[in-house]
């Protein structure tokens, strides 16, 4: 199915492979995101490496699933997934294409008590946060709760489950000088999350490109 594209904007209606398994769920775990390139991911894989080497208990976010969340849905009612596809769509009206760089490594909500070890974004801070306002308040129309914490552009790459090891961790992270080059993003995606096992599948669902 393709859908009228608002002025300026690109629209494209990915299906999914296995979309009637979906349409027999009553929910979907959703959110809104922009992704990485496949080279930018290789990068996060690399710089992983050294982090699992050491003895911790962290679960590590699949280099391919790293991503920049804007806005996380829950889990939302199929009925509901045009609406939120429409208020994103008008929440990224006149939104142009921008460029993208990572640089350093962090832990929230501090290093000395690491609960998630993220990557800060060094160019493109203020069109990520500025898409985030905006998404966040469309959403908010159609009756989803605001996020009550600022919103700090990063992603995220492990979560800490216990304290194993932990001090030679941050140690590492803090002196790992981590930066890349810029990479340009020109669509924001929604996805779908389906929790497995062996970790999370992401999923497209609906991707809107921004202005060139």
């Amino acid at each position: 199915m393709q859908y009228a594209p608002t002025k300026g904007t690109t629209i494209e209606d990915k299906s999914i492979g296995s979309v009637n398994a979906f349409q027999r769920l009553n929910k979907m775990r959703t959110f809104i995101a922009v992704e990485l390139i496949a080279d930018l991911k290789k990068k996060i894989e690399e710089l992983q490496n050294p982090l699992k080497r050491i003895n911790t208990d962290v679960s590590w976010v699949k280099p391919g699933n790293v991503h920049a969340t804007l806005k996380f849905l829950g889990e939302v009612s199929e009925d509901k997934i045009e609406k939120i596809f429409e208020g994103t769509k008008l929440a990224l009206e006149g939104m142009k294409v921008f460029k993208l760089s990572l640089r350093d490594l962090g832990c929230f909500p501090n290093l000395k008590r690491p609960r998630v070890i993220w990557i800060g974004v060094d160019k493109g801070k203020q069109e990520l946060s500025l898409m985030q306002k905006k998404i966040e308040d469309e959403m908010g129309k159609i009756g989803f709760t605001r996020e009550d914490r600022e919103f700090s552009p990063h992603l995220t790459i492990g979560r800490v489950k216990s304290p194993k090891n932990i001090e030679k961790l941050t140690e590492l992270i803090k002196n790992i000088n981590f930066q890349t080059g810029e990479i340009e993003i020109k669509e924001v995606v929604m996805m779908i999350s389906e929790l497995h096992p062996a970790g999370a599948i992401y999923t497209p669902l609906k991707k809107i490109a921004l202005l060139t």
